[in-house]
């Protein structure tokens, strides 16, 4: 019974007995301004049109009785003088166990039309990132079914990773590949701007049925409102934060990042915002870290996060891979070079990192990956001279180099349908190396 009776006290205490309201002055471009209600910046707000559905918006900027709102949706159908309710509430985004399997919308509606979501309690989508004195320490590995980055580019459980790229060297199929293959507990992956044909390849085709059933995805298409398409990414992380807070072994996948700093470019451009840096403005660096500081690990489980970027131009140095870059625990370079020679997956080993490989490998790992990725500096660095003038037995590390070489090759590159289990890949690694690896390290 008091379960009965405290569900319809929640109601009550949740209905809001007074509606700020307001009405709209001016629409411009993506920007829309009225005059009140009285709301606050996150704030949610109703705008009622002579249509039979109110337009969801939300506020981003004040400035003396002026409110000025982004929909969520299209703005057909807004004039001069429609009513703008405030809701008193930020957006909330349903959550619960009932979301695996689905594909949700950013406000958590379903995106897959199976009907409703079945849902335990409402999550805020923008929310503080873990206490820093309360984050676990990051000492044990989380597999991610992909040979290169679990033997030479090794990943703690609570890392977070960028996967850096041109367009179409393999950001998606790599995402895809760790979301089939990981050994986390659950998978949350949010398509953020995405082209609305590779949604469904992504989700049928890349992801699969057995993907999907210990995954929830949150989509915002290329074509949706730039609102969406940044709030899009807090949803997703709302979600992944719910499944830690359950103790849970989180892998989110958020592709991609530079989408989300293009959306909150044309929110604050709207809302009169001055560029200070490539035509971004500052709310996109301010808003950068706060989102990619909530994944991680709390006192109860770990998200950990691997956020595509894609480089404008396959410039290194742009402003969102720069930034990006010195936010994350890692970087994962794709090489369009390696791609075109049809090496998949395209990773340039030696322009890679993982910053806590070293915490969740043994010494003899340790070893091992030292000495291949000696191997590939030495190839890479005399490749000239080893095709046109190098002859064969003047130097034993170059020699070396060419006779692992082929070896090398063969062990980074991977199928995009092969699942290769840790225990091969170290094994497979102690073959390339010379070194055997003890079973114990096996973990």
């Amino acid at each position: 019974m008091t379960d009965i009776f405290n569900k319809y006290l929640r109601a009550v205490v949740d209905t809001e007995t007074i509606l700020y309201t307001g009405s709209v002055t001016a629409v411009k471009g993506l920007m829309i301004e009225s005059t009140g209600p009285y709301s606050q910046i996150g704030e949610l707000c109703f705008i009622k049109t002579a249509g039979e559905k109110d337009i969801l918006a939300e506020v981003v900027g004040l400035e003396g009785n002026t409110v000025r709102l982004m929909a969520y949706d299209e703005t057909k159908g807004i004039n001069i003088g429609c009513e703008v309710v405030a809701t008193g509430k930020p957006l909330l985004v349903p959550v619960g166990n009932k979301l695996l399997g689905r594909v949700i919308d950013v406000t958590g509606k379903p995106f897959d039309g199976k009907g409703p979501v079945e849902w335990e309690e409402l999550y805020p989508v923008i929310a503080p990132a873990p206490d820093p004195y309360k984050r676990k320490e990051i000492n044990s590995r989380i597999v991610t079914g992909v040979r290169a980055i679990d033997t030479l580019l090794a990943v703690g459980k609570g890392q977070r990773l960028g996967i850096f790229a041109g367009s179409g060297v393999g950001k998606s199929t790599l995402l895809s590949t760790i979301a089939r293959n990981t050994n986390a507990d659950i998978n949350v992956i949010g398509l953020i701007g995405e082209r609305g044909r590779e949604v469904l390849d992504f989700i049928n085709r890349d992801l699969g049925e057995e993907g999907l059933k210990r995954s929830v995805v949150v989509v915002a298409t290329g074509d949706q409102s730039s609102i969406c398409r940044m709030r899009a990414a807090y949803t997703a992380t709302a979600v992944a934060e719910f499944f830690r807070n359950q103790g849970k072994d989180v892998m989110l996948m958020m592709d991609s990042v530079t989408r989300f700093c293009h959306a909150q470019r044309e929110i604050g451009t709207s809302a009169g915002e001055p560029p200070v840096q490539s035509g971004y403005p500052a709310s996109v660096w301010d808003m950068l870290p706060k989102l990619l500081e909530r994944t991680g690990t709390n006192e109860k489980g770990s998200i950990t996060a691997f956020y595509t970027v894609l480089m404008d131009g396959d410039d290194i140095n742009e402003p969102v891979s720069d930034k990006v870059r010195g936010i994350l625990d890692g970087h994962i370079f794709l090489s369009r070079r390696l791609a075109q020679a049809r090496h998949y997956p395209a990773i340039d080993i030696l322009a890679s990192i993982s910053r806590l490989w070293h915490r969740v490998t043994g010494p003899v790992t340790q070893e091992c990956v030292n000495k291949v990725c000696s191997l590939i500096a030495s190839y890479e660095e005399n490749k000239d001279t080893i095709n046109t003038l190098y002859e064969y037995g003047k130097n034993p590390v170059i020699d070396e180099a060419i006779d692992s070489h082929q070896a090398i090759e063969n062990f980074l590159m991977q199928r995009e349908d092969e699942k290769c289990l840790l225990e091969d890949s170290l094994s497979k690694l102690s073959e390339v190396a010379g070194i055997k690896i003890p079973e114990e390290e096996y973990v």
